[in-house]
């Protein structure tokens, strides 16, 4: 074979098998999106976020998480956070918001933000940030897997460790819509046409048992809806009398068919552009 040949072989096994990626100068950025083929970690200059205090109806979840992450980036134990429920009400929102928030009280750490398709790479994300003296909340959002989904065993890297441990200076915050991960059909399915019903599913369901909090979110009341729009209006200067902002906000809900805070936000957003307020900058 050719020295040509033997190069181009040589190339393409290269680029199918990128060489590790080197860490970057985590203390030119706060937040992070890992990237794989090659690995790297791409630095985010402006987070798309919203302040913490626009975040209405879920006080209990927004303490317990303020809580954990204060304590985790001033070096003390901390867990592992799953964020679930109800689509639009705020759950990635959150997160954001308060990494934001400890960052304002004078704390320093690190969010980097993994696709649920890149968590067979966790392991070698994990050897990146281990290195560092950095802390890091690793965050998934929108997290859950079906029936041949083997993506889950490469999660436990994070939540477990394995045989060196979880890095002291990481821990995960997840979202999903499902409180176990995966679809309530797909778990009763499994478990009544098994062999051994009660092992069936044990090692997908107990995934979520792996993170130390549980934070739920429910779909809003028609007031939380309401006050998510005028805590808006105050923050942007947007001018509106309650009586018309009730009927507006409520006839819009009625087309979408739902209420929560992601709808509270489009309408707000209608509302800004129909009376001039410009939201960024």
């Amino acid at each position: 074979m050719s020295d040509d040949a033997l190069r181009r072989i040589a190339d393409a096994l290269e680029r199918m098998s990128p060489p590790p990626g080197k860490a970057p100068d985590f203390d030119g950025a706060d937040a992070f999106v890992w990237h794989v083929s090659p690995d790297r970690l791409e630095p985010v200059g402006k987070v798309n976020r919203i302040d913490l205090p626009l975040l209405v109806g879920i006080d209990r979840s927004r303490d317990t998480l303020l809580a954990n992450t204060l304590q985790f980036a001033r070096g003390f134990p901390a867990n592992n956070a799953l964020l679930w429920g109800s689509r639009g009400m705020g759950k990635s929102s959150l997160v954001k918001a308060v990494h934001a928030e400890v960052l304002r009280q004078g704390e320093t750490v690190k969010i980097v933000e993994v696709q649920r398709e890149d968590l067979p790479s966790i392991g070698r994300l994990l050897n990146m940030l281990r290195a560092s003296s950095a802390r890091f909340v690793i965050f998934c959002d929108d997290l859950s897997f079906s029936h041949d989904d083997q993506h889950y065993k490469s999660l436990k890297a994070v939540l477990d460790g394995g045989v060196e441990g979880r890095p002291d200076n990481v821990v995960l915050y997840a979202t999903s819509n499902r409180r176990h991960l995966m679809p309530r059909d797909m778990i009763e399915n499994e478990r009544s046409s098994a062999i051994s019903p009660s092992e069936a599913t044990e090692e997908k369901v107990s995934l979520s048992d792996r993170f130390g909090l549980w934070l739920g979110f429910h779909p809003c009341s028609q007031d939380e809806y309401l006050a998510m729009i005028r805590g808006y209006c105050d923050n942007y200067g947007l001018e509106i009398d309650d009586d018309t902002l009730r009927a507006e906000a409520i006839e819009w809900q009625a087309t979408r068919g739902s209420r929560s805070g992601r709808v509270a936000w489009q309408y707000f957003t209608d509302l800004a552009g129909r009376r001039g307020v410009r939201l960024n900058g």
